[in-house]
């Protein structure tokens, strides 16, 4: 969902061309056929994943909540060509739709889904990694972020998504449940010693974390 006000997202989508173009039947679909489209990373917002991929080029990426796969796709635009993507989702239809993307994708072979809970799955998963995205229930934020930690290299970067969530994180005190969740995990970020951040405006709000 956007935070943002609409016709600003609409003026900087205008003015940005980093999403890949091959994308644009599968974000569209998902848009019209998925009862919870707004679950779906915003096109401009997967420009932004596509852009920091290829700054970092990693050899090892995970996703924390592929939903239909178009941020995977968006992330694997920077892997190396030995490098491999790791994405974890929960919902096993969702899983099956990205799947089909993926094996369209020209970096099928690259890429990887696990299905399942991601608390269980990350630590099985045998690499260090140079980006992590976080998208899944933001009750788990907390825990996602503390299990990657330490299977992130030195100056690898997470990204998180939805923290400022609708803007309820504004108030006084939040009283939804995802929003206490993502304030307490915001609050959490603050305190970590070990990672620097900084939070950025684009879509429903995203934090950068850099473990030093």
């Amino acid at each position: 969902m956007d935070f943002i006000h609409p016709t600003a997202n609409e003026y900087v989508t205008h003015y940005s061309n980093a999403t890949p173009a091959y994308l644009k039947d599968m974000y569209a679909a998902t848009l019209t056929n998925h009862p919870h489209a707004h679950l779906q990373s915003s096109w401009n917002q997967g420009g932004f994943l596509a852009f920091i991929s290829k700054l970092i080029q990693p050899k090892y990426i995970i996703e924390i909540g592929t939903f239909t796969g178009f941020s995977s796709l968006c992330l694997a635009e920077g892997l190396q060509a030995s490098g491999e993507l790791h994405t974890i989702e929960l919902r096993a239809a969702d899983a099956e739709t990205a799947m089909a993307y993926f094996k369209a994708s020209p970096k099928s072979a690259q890429l990887f889904q696990h299905i399942g809970d991601a608390k269980s799955i990350i630590p099985t998963l045998p690499h260090l990694f140079d980006l992590a995205f976080i998208d899944a229930d933001k009750t788990g934020y907390i825990e996602y972020y503390e299990l990657l930690l330490p299977l992130m290299r030195p100056n690898g970067i997470i990204i998180a998504d939805n923290v400022l969530f609708h803007g309820e994180v504004l108030e006084p005190t939040p009283t939804g449940k995802s929003a206490k969740a993502i304030q307490a995990f915001n609050d959490h970020l603050l305190k970590d010693i070990s990672t620097e951040k900084v939070m950025l405006t684009i879509r429903d709000g995203l934090t950068l974390i850099r473990k030093k």
